[in-house]
């Protein structure tokens, strides 16, 4: 605040540029050059109980002002109000009731306007408004005088003075003017307040409550009265209060009569917004960006300065006498675009002016109202402030942090997690003590000299510091801060340190406040009691939710399975990615991607660190769930925490997460293994457990595989072999031959397990696979003393089935196999015969089946078998029930069944001839063996009607042949016929293909189905549908190009 004029009987002010008008009672007009006083010479801080200075403290203190001219002749009265229109260069003046225009430069009179007689008040407003005949912006101005109950209205477009006025009556006298807009005018009367279209001539009352007027004025005041107009204010000699008004900013308004309030917007319409709490009826009200401005009576020369937002009181400054406010005109481009504004008393005008946005930010921060600071940042401009959005990030985080330490975890938690805050983490970490922050912990620690937040001064006294202040000389007071941790106070020391240009304003008194201290090390809380109990759960269910969202957004920028930082995605969104990151790191980070990703993986750490510590305090239950997913936590806190309560199977998950299997096998193994169950988890009890957990572990381990799988298979060896078995990618890739040799060294029936599930199970083709199994079915057997039980009996089986099955994969060695089988053990003889047949050596296989096992029946089978076999690959069905005949009997290659009865008739010795099952043989398959060569085995002693069955079936093979050979001829010869029929006579079906004995006729009238010409004398071409087309369209009417024979065939021309 600046003294500028005292002595003088002054009325208010007018301002253009740097000249100050002033309108004295004595009727003359002063000009003054407003002059700007340096900031080293500004005042010092300024107390409650201060008095403003009543002149300038002395010579050698730059003046304020310089008087540039008096005219002394203005006016004849004394001079009460004054306004300019700088687009039409007029100065206008209320003075013996009457409105004058003067000249802007030589301040002489140009007119009396006549009809202003009895004037009450009047307002002027300059707008661009665009023409809505042409659409070009014109500058019109206009001025609008309260004569009684008349409103009249002159106009000004583009600095010409239009002729005709507009004059308007109201049901009551005026009392007071505000523009609303270009167009709309609020008048204040006793009963309330209308809002008035210049343009329309339309008066519409405004509802309020209390004194405001209108229909709401019948509910009650704010106190729940009825409304304070209706009091009558008996005793008071009638006083009825003036009607105020002032516009705000965005299109708002505020309106003001004794102590109730109302805003509303630019049309006159209410707003949602609570009342102003005046303790006393103001005299006058005004806005200054970005403040609400209230003037209490001269009795109390108090300038109250209040947030437009909060409607909180910042400010009070003690002005004696003051009883008039004068604001710029609001035709300046930005709202705060101003230079401050002006206070005048009966004798002194103050100039007032606010400290720089940056330092009231500060100041706010400084005592504490963290609200009030946030309010003022969302109401300023981008532009007035340095770095906006990270100082509003950073109150807010100050802001919560109060909160916590009023025990409001969940609203401080709330703050910390909104989107345009994302705390950093470690900054959060830090409010809590040691069980959950650990080391980074500060709040047991204690200053006892430092002042809390909470001690937070009062606003409402004289010469109150705020962000409106007093400018006078003095020392400059120091700049004090509350204790915050020290990377706080350095930020907010680099920006008390440069002020902004963009200031509409400047200040020249500071705040009071104590010493600035840095206190990163130690916070104290409001009621000096420590964080525990009931308060540290609900304080760590909040941080729960704080931490989960931390961690995902550190999967955005950090791959929880690599521990490396993702690549950035180029979306074009760098400037959201940069402050993502910052977010997270309460240093910032250097530009090397090996910095970031050091520092995010510590990050890192702490979050999940911290999240298990408060799980573990809040929520044992969900550290489970935390380690079955990628983190990051520390093993040592882990380990030692979960251990302290005994918490086994989460440590288990947890070392499997870290990869950490050894310790997490031994855990297994000992409660595995222990047979104390009081001592024992029972989840942990048994191999279970360990079975499970091996058989995630990838193939690449499987030196740890093997050496604790070893247990659980002697334990419990079915459910041990569900580490190899499992139908899992792990145990089919894991190493076979190594898993084959370590099951072979613990039981070989495991082996044979493992082997039967790869080559069965995997289709694993392999011969070392399969020598091996069948090595290890060999041994097993023959080490057996059990060979009538049933469980012999059914290895041999598997034995057998599995050398049949394997020949057909050629994946065995036959020569080892058969070295391996016992040759004089019956019980392997039909083994042997197996392994002799997949060799070719079927007369060696026939014989074990003949001499050593004499079970024919399985012999037939043999031949059987082997006989399908080598037919598979014969010609036709006919031939293969040909048989032999006596053309080819000479040159074919005996059968098997030849050979079965060759052992039969002609055994080796010390055999005899078998007869019985020789002549069945000859009866059942008599028609596949060679007569020559089968009658040769058989002896000329034999009676021939022992052989009457296998004449006949001989007999009946070659006349079935003959038969059938007849019977194929016969319907190969009809099918010629038919064939020639249908060529020459056609298929007999009327309207359909003739054959060649097919007919057309060929008229004068008759067209070609293709041009639609008449076909006439010229060639012509039949279609297989005894359409008729001229030869050179044959080609469309097929839809292709033939050329040659093709056309031929395609159809017949004449």
């Amino acid at each position: 605040m600046v003294c500028f004029l005292t002595g003088l009987r002054t009325k208010p002010d007018g301002v253009i540029g740097d000249r100050l008008l002033v309108g004295l009672s004595t009727g003359s007009l002063r000009i003054y050059r407003v002059n700007e006083i340096p900031e080293e010479k500004q005042n010092g801080s300024a107390k409650p109980d201060d008095k403003p200075p009543s002149r300038p403290s002395s010579s050698s203190t730059p003046k304020p002002v310089d008087l540039l001219r008096e005219v002394e002749k203005f006016s004849t009265r004394a001079v009460e109000q004054l306004a300019i229109l700088k687009e039409a260069n007029i100065l206008i003046s209320l003075s013996n009731s009457y409105v004058s225009i003067h000249d802007l430069q030589s301040y002489t009179l140009q007119e009396q306007l006549a009809k202003t007689k009895s004037v009450t008040t009047f307002a002027v407003t300059s707008n661009i408004v665009k023409d809505s005949a042409t659409g070009i912006p014109e500058i019109i101005s206009r001025l609008a005088v309260a004569v009684k109950r008349r409103l009249i209205l002159w106009s000004w477009h583009e600095s010409e003075l239009e002729q005709d006025t507009v004059e308007i009556t109201l049901p009551e006298s005026i009392k007071t003017l505000t523009w609303a807009s270009a167009t709309k005018i609020i008048c204040g009367m006793n009963a309330g307040y209308v809002i008035v279209d210049v343009t329309t001539q339309e008066a519409e009352e405004i509802v309020g409550p209390g004194a405001i007027g209108g229909a709401a004025g019948a509910q009650g005041s704010r106190f729940g009265g009825l409304g304070s107009a209706s009091m009558g204010y008996m005793g008071l000699g009638s006083y009825m209060p003036n009607p105020l008004a002032t516009k705000l900013a965005d299109g708002e308004m505020l309106l003001a009569k004794d102590i109730n309030s109302l805003f509303i917007t630019s049309e006159g319409k209410p707003l949602e917004k609570r009342q102003i709490p005046w303790q006393q009826a103001p005299d006058a009200i005004g806005y200054s960006y970005p403040y609400i401005l209230a003037l209490q009576s001269p009795s109390q020369g108090t300038l109250e300065v209040r947030n437009p937002d909060t409607l909180s009181l910042l400010q009070s400054i003690a002005l004696p006498n003051a009883k008039q406010l004068h604001f710029p005109p609001p035709t300046v481009s930005l709202a705060h675009a101003g230079k401050g504004f002006h206070v005048a008393s009966e004798r002194v005008i103050w100039r007032m002016g606010a400290t720089n946005y940056d330092t009231q930010v500060d100041e706010l921060v400084e005592k504490g109202k963290y609200d009030e600071a946030i309010s003022l940042l969302n109401m300023l401009e981008d532009a007035l402030l340095k770095n906006k959005v990270e100082r509003l990030r950073e109150i807010k985080i100050q802001k919560a942090q109060a909160l916590f330490d009023e025990r409001k975890y969940r609203d401080a938690v709330d703050i910390f997690m909104e989107q345009d805050v994302q705390a950093p983490p470690e900054r959060v970490i830090k409010l809590y003590p040691r069980v959950i922050a650990g080391d980074l912990s500060t709040i047991e620690e204690r200053h006892p000299d430092v002042e809390t937040d909470n001690e937070d001064s009062k606003a409402g006294t004289n010469g109150d510091a705020g962000p409106i202040a007093e400018e006078k000389q003095g020392e400059a007071k120091q700049d004090v801060g509350s204790p915050k941790p020290a990377a706080i106070n350095k930020l907010l020391k680099t920006h008390q340190k440069a002020l902004s240009d963009t200031s509409s304003i400047r200040s020249f008194m500071r705040l009071d406040g104590g010493d600035s201290s840095d206190t990163a090390s130690t916070r104290a809380r409001p009621d000096d009691t420590p964080l525990e109990g009931k308060d540290l759960i609900t304080a760590a269910l909040a941080l729960n939710d704080f931490l989960v969202q931390a961690r995902n957004r550190m999967k955005e920028f950090l791959d929880a399975d690599t521990g490396k930082m993702k690549a950035r995605t180029q979306n074009g969104h760098n400037g959201n990615f940069e402050h993502a990151f910052a977010s997270l790191l309460t240093t910032p980070a250097s530009d090397a991607e090996k910095d970031r990703e050091i520092k995010l993986r510590d990050t890192a750490k702490l979050i999940d660190t911290t999240l298990f510590r408060s799980y573990m305090l809040a929520k044992p239950q969900l550290a489970g769930a935390l380690f079955r997913i990628p983190n990051f936590c520390d093993p040592d806190v882990v380990n030692e925490k979960l251990l302290e309560t005994g918490r086994y199977s989460e440590l288990v998950d947890f070392f499997h997460g870290k990869k950490l299997h050894r310790p997490a096998l031994e855990l297994l193994k000992r409660f595995g293994m222990s047979k104390d169950a009081n001592e024992t988890p029972a989840t942990l009890q048994g191999p279970q457990r360990t079975v499970g957990y091996l058989q995630n572990l990838p193939p690449e381990m499987i030196d740890l595989i093997l050496e604790f799988a070893e247990w659980p298979l002697r334990a419990d060896p079915t459910l041990g072999m569900e580490i190899f078995l499992a139908d899992t990618e792990n145990a089919e890739t894991l190493p076979r031959d190594r898993v084959v040799n370590f099951l072979q060294g613990i039981d070989a029936k495991l082996a044979v397990k493992y082997l039967e599930h790869v080559i069965n199970e995997l289709n694993d083709l392999n011969p070392e696979y399969h020598n091996r199994l069948i090595e290890a079915y060999i041994q097993e057997l023959r080490s057996r003393e059990d060979r009538d039980s049933e469980g012999w009996r059914g290895l041999m089986e598997r034995l057998i089935s599995f050398l049949t099955t394997s020949d057909e994969t050629k994946s065995h060695s036959l020569s080892k196999a058969f070295g391996l089988i016992p040759k004089d053990d019956p019980y392997f003889y039909v083994a042997q015969a197996v392994v002799l047949s997949n060799m070719g050596q079927h007369k060696q296989a026939l014989e074990i089946y003949v001499f050593k096992l004499k079970d024919y029946s399985k012999a037939e089978e043999y031949c059987n078998r082997i006989h399908l076999t080598q037919d598979s690959a014969v010609a036709s069905p006919i031939q293969s029930r040909r048989g032999s005949t006596s053309q080819d009997d000479e040159d074919a290659v005996p059968s098997i069944y030849h050979t079965l009865l060759s052992l039969y008739l002609t055994p080796p010795q010390p055999h005899q001839p078998n007869w019985p099952p020789a002549l069945d043989l000859l009866s059942k398959h008599g028609s596949r063996l060679p007569a020559s060569s089968t009658l040769n085995l058989i002896p000329a002693t034999l009676p021939v009607a022992e052989l009457e069955s296998y004449f006949r079936g001989r007999i009946r093979a070659a006349n079935s042949i003959v038969n059938e050979a007849k019977v194929v001829s016969g319907l190969r010869k009809s099918e010629v016929v038919s064939a020639q029929a249908a060529l020459l006579l056609g298929d007999g079906i009327p309207g359909s293909n003739g054959g060649r004995n097919r007919r057309v006729i060929v008229s004068e009238e008759r067209v070609c189905g293709v041009c639609h010409k008449r076909l006439g004398g010229t060639v012509f071409a039949v279609l297989p549908d005894n359409g008729v087309v001229h030869y050179g369209c044959l080609n469309r009417a097929n839809g292709r190009s033939p050329g040659g024979m093709e056309s031929l065939k395609a159809a017949q021309w004449r």
